[in-house]
């Protein structure tokens, strides 16, 4: 069961479509029948009789019940011997949000099988970030998703090659090896196989075909489930952008992005059904982890059907969130970036933030062309903080020394592994190795695991904004008992953070203006 089934949600109507991600066949009819887009990434309807596999909300001939078979993922139907259905673009869905709720061993696994990291270490890398055994992980992901890690990526490499192949005008040989294929013949037969088209043919078909303007630049949409509310997203991104990583500039947010195969830069526009995301990379083979963590960023795999319904069971909640339906937590494309940044705001103000991070990414962040902005620099690794030791020649580190103290012993905890934040980490174990750190506090730690760690359900009593807001609104504003009124909210109290952050007159609540 689900971690929000255990949680107990308090709505019929989220607990149905929790036991719709376990298959339960009335509950994906009733989906299916009512061509419900808010059940797309959920599962799959593979229909016997064509062969094809369709998103819950395809708009072809809802099929007869008896022909059809449900997946939870679409590399189980392609591995049944399914192809993807033309019309509805099953792989163009948003993502399932059970990856970013639950906190198992399978949801950090899909979680590190997107950022890339079994193209990049294999399997056993994948089943040693996870501290199991190859069979463990292959057992245990075959069971419930009903597919293996290989199946998983090989589906996963099959729609990043289709963005390419629309997105750009980039050689299909080089598209092969771009998406992580082998050979150019194994690229071939999967889409054939996934799609029943071969890749020259998928090109000749693209709606936006790609100009090819720019070796390692290709634009692709990224979609997510309605409602969706960019502007607190963009404002909060915005107003705490670090200078020469982060910047709005022509109605989009821009920051840089640390990739393995070498930095890339992201422009992201919100539209009106999904977010344009224009990419410039140094390895077009980091095509699919760019585009997870843009995804992550903007937490754009969420269900806010599910949030906003949970939390409108709460009287005071439930005008908020009717003001403005489908909030998004902002998180982080660098986890490790995101604790340091945290650590630099302690006691301070946003612009003091800013100037402190600004100083460190001058000194120690890698320098980036921007052909098209005022972007400068990636942020800092932890490892070139931590190298900074007690001797800070650059004098970037001019902060009290407790909170320098404390920012290079998370520099290096973060550096020597010790502490992991990334997409496959263990929430708790995390939570726990922060809380041992000196001088990070329950907001530091709070603000971590929100933001770092993608924990939805994280109530940070502590934030002097929660604690304005929760005066406007006639709710406790001592954190104990703010805690325990919140504990209603489980388990989105992060999104709850968000609505009560929305009550504020302040630049991170509203779209971003042009400077």
């Amino acid at each position: 069961m689900s971690h929000s089934c255990q949680t107990g949600l308090g709505s019929a109507v989220i607990l149905e479509r929790m036991t719709i991600t376990h298959l339960d066949r009335d509950g994906c009819l009733r989906a299916v029948a009512g061509r419900d887009t808010r059940f797309d990434g959920w599962f799959v309807t593979a229909v016997r009789t064509t062969g094809i596999y369709c998103r819950p909300s395809c708009p072809a001939m809802t099929p007869r019940a008896s022909n059809v078979d449900f997946y939870p993922t679409a590399a189980a139907a392609q591995r049944a011997g399914f192809r993807a259905c033309k019309r509805c673009r099953p792989d163009a869905s948003p993502g399932s949000p059970e990856w970013d709720v639950r906190a198992d061993v399978v949801a950090r696994a899909m979680r590190l099988i997107a950022d890339g990291v079994v193209d990049r270490e294999g399997v056993p890398g994948l089943a040693a970030r996870l501290g199991y055994s190859v069979r463990q992980i292959e057992r245990t992901l075959r069971a419930e998703l009903g597919a293996g890690p290989l199946a998983i990526v090989r589906a996963g490499r099959a729609q990043t090659a289709r963005t390419l192949i629309e997105s750009t005008a980039m050689p299909l040989a080089d598209v092969a090896f771009a998406a992580g294929f082998a050979s150019v013949r194994s690229f071939n037969d999967t889409m054939r196989q996934v799609y029943a088209a071969t890749p020259r043919d998928l090109r000749l078909r693209s709606r936006h075909p790609g100009t090819g303007i720019a070796a390692g630049s290709l634009s692709v949409r990224l979609p997510f489930r309605r409602p969706f509310h960019p502007d607190d997203l963009f404002g909060h991104l915005v107003e705490t952008a670090v200078p020469g990583v982060e910047e709005w500039r022509g109605g989009a947010y821009r920051r840089t992005l640390d990739l393995p195969g070498g930095p890339g830069i992201v422009t992201l526009r919100p539209r009106v059904d999904h977010v344009a995301a224009d990419l410039r990379l140094t390895d077009l083979r980091d095509a699919g982890a760019a585009v997870a963590r843009c995804r992550r960023l903007l937490d754009l795999d969420a269900d806010p059907v599910a949030i906003d319904t949970a939390l409108s069971a709460d009287p005071v909640l439930a005008r908020l969130v009717a003001r403005a339906p489908g909030r998004r937590v902002p998180r982080t494309p660098d986890p490790a970036e995101l604790a340091l940044r945290v650590v630099l705001g302690q006691q301070v103000s946003t612009a003091a933030a800013r100037t402190l991070a600004g100083r460190l990414v001058t000194s120690l962040g890698v320098a980036v062309d921007d052909l098209n902005g005022g972007l400068t620099h990636l942020f800092p690794s932890a490892e070139a903080v931590a190298g900074l030791g007690d001797d800070d020649p650059t004098a970037c580190l001019a902060m009290p020394a407790r909170r320098r103290d404390t920012l290079l012993r998370l520099a290096e905890a973060l550096a020597t592994g010790d502490l992991d934040l990334g997409p496959g980490a263990d929430r708790d174990r995390a939570r726990a190795h922060l809380t041992a750190l000196p001088g990070l506090g329950p907001w530091s730690v709070d603000t971590i695991a929100m933001r770092a760690l993608g924990d939805p359900d994280v109530f940070v009593a502590g934030d002097l904004g929660v604690r304005r807001a929760a005066a406007t609104l006639d709710l406790p504003t001592t954190p104990a008992a703010l805690t325990t009124r919140a504990g209603a909210w489980r388990p989105w109290r992060s999104y709850a953070v968000l609505h009560l952050w929305g009550c504020l007159d302040h630049p991170i609540t509203r779209m971003p203006e042009e400077p």
